[in-house]
């Protein structure tokens, strides 16, 4: 059993795994070209400014 597909939660397809279509497949690559989708980043506060300032 496979999972659904993420966009329309239709079952999904091999032929466009893990989408059941071309068209959600399609939606999902313009929502990556716009910007849309984003990988949360976290700030790292330790720099190479923090390292030397022992002195």
């Amino acid at each position: 059993m496979s999972a659904p597909c993420p966009i329309c939660k239709k079952p999904s397809t091999p032929e466009y795994r893990p989408f059941c279509s071309k068209r959600c497949a399609d939606v999902d690559l313009q929502r990556w070209l716009s910007n849309r989708y984003a990988i949360p980043a976290a700030d790292d506060d330790s720099g190479p400014d923090e390292e030397n300032s022992e002195d």
